[in-house]
């Protein structure tokens, strides 16, 4: 029994030290300034519409965002989509329900419905992703290290395989995922992939990265504005409460030797 626990620990340790080689082997991305960083920063609205639109035509085909409810994008704070805008959107999605006989149908989704998944199944999923299950996008800016410069990075960072890399058949070749072999193929393939109106800057495979991450940001954080703000609020609500203080020791205070 202790040779056999022996044995299980010694695998356990060679299976972690590949882990970590893996991993520690990974190109780090890029700093990027992103305009909602910092104490004062805010979501771009035309940003945030731009890259809802490069979420639609390229990330949706594979990913859901099961904790977005379509009125999300009409609220302040995120796209700030007109009302009519949120509704035509909506529409747009099929959404799985239930009939009066009890059957599961299909119908255009209305405000209150969640961004639906592509698939109607695990299973469904990976039989069309090489047995890779595509994530939920909704907080992969936060569930992933460094959330928006890796998503950025990771987006734009496909590249041919090095000739002494071996990659494996049905992956592809990404320096800044871990064992650089990712099974989702690079999505945004080349400059204007997504049509913008006019107005808008134009759509390289960079901008386009830049816009659908500054998208998940808000996915992840919809209320991120509202926080700073509150916390800029309590900031000047301390400050006047420490000069009062300060005036009302002095104050009390003034004919006591100290």
């Amino acid at each position: 029994m202790k040779l056999k626990a022996l044995l299980a620990l010694a695998a356990g340790l060679a299976l972690a030290g590949v882990a970590y080689a893996a991993e520690g082997d990974v190109k780090h991305p890029e700093p990027q300034k992103w305009s909602w960083e910092g104490a004062f920063g805010k979501f771009d609205r035309q940003q945030l519409q731009r890259g809802y639109q490069v979420y639609k035509e390229v990330c949706a085909a594979c990913h859901a965002m099961h904790l977005v409810s379509f009125r999300n994008l009409s609220q302040p704070g995120g796209p700030e989509f007109s009302e009519a805008q949120m509704k035509a959107i909506a529409a747009s999605f099929q959404v799985p329900a239930i009939d009066d006989k009890g059957e599961v149908i299909q119908r255009a989704g209305i405000p209150a419905d969640r961004f639906p998944s592509p698939f109607p199944n695990e299973t469904a999923a990976r039989a069309a992703n090489n047995n890779a299950y595509p994530v939920d996008l909704s907080v992969i800016v936060k569930a992933r290290h460094d959330g928006a410069n890796y998503i950025y990075a990771l987006l734009t960072g496909y590249a041919d395989t090095p000739s002494e890399f071996q990659l494996l058949p049905g992956l592809n070749y990404n320096p800044y995922f871990p064992g650089k072999q990712i099974a989702m193929p690079a999505p945004l393939v080349s400059d204007g992939q997504v049509t913008w109106p006019e107005g808008n800057p134009p759509a390289t495979k960079e901008q386009m990265a830049r816009d659908v991450v500054a998208f998940l940001a808000w996915t992840a954080e919809p209320k991120l504005e509202e926080r700073k703000l509150m916390g800029v609020q309590v900031m000047i609500f301390l400050l006047g409460l420490s000069v009062l203080l300060y005036f009302a020791y002095k104050r009390l205070w003034r004919d006591v030797d100290h």
